[in-house]
């Protein structure tokens, strides 16, 4: 009897989660939509890891992990932002990742196999002007899948992140037109990324298709990436 694999997707309401957690379910697995409000299967906060300890014991066994909670926090120049700004965002996207593979993985291990794939950005490669914040947490998730696709490497469960350039989402209806399009200037193909694009190889990373890779970061930038 073959078991059909489970996924949580964070961040799933809407963007990026959204359209992974469809692109998941059309692969065969159950998936199982976490977010702070919206039309998510479990409404939560990353953040919470009491709560996530919860939700793990009302869902059970998680087989793959998909980290695309996140926020863009202040769009100004790094010498204007205060640290209220920096902690509220670093809380999501880096300390939110940390707490749902703290929750998960472990299971994961257990097993003998899983799946994890966190949402890194271009911007924590390369850096944008006047979103230091959001630059340095998506630094930090990256330097985190690196250390942990190392520690698990033997376990079975496999730890990559994708990083992509800007992609036509909810999240960036916040983001300064100027800021906006300076950074779709900067991809070679000229265009923003569509959800679907990105929906596409993280299922890739979220199956055995993936077998001789972790710790890695798999660039969707139309070109941008330069390392």
């Amino acid at each position: 009897m073959i078991m059909t694999r489970t996924a949580l997707v964070t961040g799933g309401a809407s963007g990026l989660g959204a359209a992974t957690a469809e692109r998941l379910r059309a692969e065969g697995l159950a998936v199982t939509t976490l977010d702070v409000s919206g039309p998510a299967d479990i409404v939560a906060d990353v953040t919470d890891e009491a709560a996530l300890r919860l939700v793990a014991g009302q869902i059970g066994p998680v087989d793959v992990l998909i980290n695309s909670a996140g926020i863009v926090g202040a769009n100004k120049p790094l010498l204007e932002t205060t640290a209220a700004e920096w902690r509220r965002v670093f809380e999501v996207n880096v300390l939110g990742t940390v707490n749902t593979m703290r929750v998960f993985v472990p299971g994961m291990r257990d097993r003998g196999w899983g799946r994890v794939v966190n949402f890194a950005s271009i911007a924590g490669k390369d850096g944008n002007p006047n979103l230091s914040v959001y630059s340095a947490s998506k630094g930090a998730v990256i330097a985190l899948t690196k250390s942990a696709g190392k520690e698990l490497a033997l376990t079975g469960v496999l730890v990559n992140a994708i990083a992509p350039a800007v992609i036509a989402t909810p999240m960036n209806d916040s983001t300064a037109p100027d800021v906006l399009a300076h950074i779709t200037s900067l991809i070679p193909m000229k265009r923003v990324g569509r959800p679907e694009e990105v929906a596409e190889l993280v299922a890739f990373l979220s199956s055995d298709r993936v077998s001789f890779s972790t710790g890695a970061i798999y660039d969707i930038s139309g070109g941008r990436a330069t390392y």
